[in-house]
């Protein structure tokens, strides 16, 4: 039941036809844009100051949804899984989605840990936990160093290297197969992370749908590797263990774990480093400064965070939300990023890396599994401080304004991080 008190969770009665507010009416935002891909803060500032902390948006091809900008609200969304659930069938809009709809990947129910709830959810989320729980967080960190070590020794004596195409991702990309169990070379590998990448934030003239379903063909055959011969890696522990998941249970898990640990945890590095390299206050001990990169690390997730919506939450019966009233079957977007800056929580638009209650992880039941967070957090310190110990006098190759970012609203990160140094003698 819902508490008639609570601001957020009154349920409320509408007549016939669209309620006051809803996303249909006219004065709904388009979830697209230069706008969106470039300076997102300042239209999340602009959406708030019009609309609100819940805003009325449109998805690709007009589709109607919520967005939650408001860091209390979108902790009240997050946290009551009775009034806004993850299960996607409850969208009242699927009669107007087309079967080729690019945000098919991240909508289209799958029976996996993403869409579950209740009892279901905790059991899949267990399994997960218990796997990820088995990760040493030393042998990972060693791991990346050398993985690191390996990567930068291909370039150091160059003098200059585009870092997200040949550091910040293949590191990722390697340290998280190896961690599930697949070869951290190979095309079968390469494929394998561009097809993730094409499902959840394809470019012009992919297919995020044919992306996605690659993906987790490759991944059933993984399962059945492991099956048969199970080693010491997370596949291996969510197959062999108790909750007994079956093959296509742990494929569609498998594709949640990878996903966040590369593509968000590529870009979370990227963001630091170029944090580390444009803000004055970081260049003084920024070469070798353990301090001054956890600090931007954390930054970061506060005001670049690499997940910048998600989507979403599905309203299980009418309610109000920050003075919005949701109808049943409405889709809520997570607004992660625009929550993090939300002024209702930093006065005076000051936004401090001092504390860790950021969302961009998100929050309730459905937040990363524990200790997902910690493994991510491992790798991204690692990939920033061997960088800037290896190539102390890194600088930017281009002034900081001629920086691209992704064409995404989903994700926050660059298209290129080129940088130069001093060559280094093998």
């Amino acid at each position: 039941m819902t508490d008639p008190a609570d601001p957020f969770a009154q349920q409320t009665r509408t007549a016939d036809g669209p309620p006051p507010g809803c996303p249909a009416h006219a004065g709904a935002v388009s979830l697209t844009g230069l706008d969106f891909q470039q300076t997102p803060s300042e239209l999340y500032r602009t959406m708030r100051r019009e609309h609100g902390p819940v805003a009325p948006v449109l998805l690709d091809g007009g589709i109607p949804a919520w967005l939650v900008l408001g860091y209390t609200e979108l902790s009240y969304v997050t946290s009551h899984d009775e009034l806004f659930a993850r299960d996607s069938r409850r969208w009242n809009q699927w009669e107007n989605i087309p079967s080729d709809w690019p945000l098919l990947p991240y909508v289209g129910y799958q029976p996996s840990v993403l869409f579950a709830e209740g009892d279901e959810h905790r059991r899949r989320a267990g399994v997960i936990t218990d796997a990820l729980e088995g990760v040493d967080q030393f042998e990972l960190a060693n791991e990346c160093l050398l993985i690191a070590d390996d990567l930068i020794r291909g370039f150091a004596g160059s003098g200059q290297v585009e870092l997200m195409s040949d550091y910040v991702h293949p590191l990722l990309m390697r340290a998280v197969v190896q961690m599930c169990g697949m070869p951290a070379t190979g095309d079968d590998t390469r494929q394998l992370v561009d097809d993730l990448r094409i499902s959840l934030d394809a470019a012009e003239g992919e297919d995020p749908v044919a992306g996605y379903n690659r993906v987790g063909e490759r991944l059933r055959q993984l399962v059945k590797e492991k099956r048969m011969a199970p080693g010491p890696d997370v596949t291996s522990r969510m197959v062999m263990h108790p909750a007994g998941l079956s093959d296509e249970e742990i494929v569609q898990d498998l594709i949640s774990v990878i996903s966040a640990g590369e593509q968000p945890t590529s870009n979370w590095v990227c963001n630091t480093l170029r944090l580390l390299l444009t803000d004055e206050r970081f260049a003084v001990n920024v070469s070798g400064g353990r301090l001054s990169v956890g600090e931007a690390l954390n930054e970061v997730l506060w005001l670049d965070t690499p997940t910048q919506n998600f989507i979403g939450r599905w309203a299980v019966r009418d309610v109000q939300l920050g003075g919005r009233q949701i109808r049943e079957g409405d889709c809520l977007v997570l607004g992660l990023a625009a929550a993090n800056t939300d002024p209702q929580i930093w006065p005076e638009g000051h936004v401090g890396a001092e504390n860790a209650a950021h969302l961009s992880f998100s929050n309730g039941e459905h937040r990363c599994p524990y200790p997902a967070p910690l493994l991510a957090d491992v790798m991204a310190r690692t990939a920033v401080e061997t960088l800037l110990e290896r190539l102390p006098d890194l600088v930017l190759s281009v002034e900081p304004e001629e920086l691209v970012w992704r064409p995404s609203i989903w994700m926050r990160g660059l298209m290129e991080l080129p940088v130069q140094f001093t060559p280094v003698v093998q």
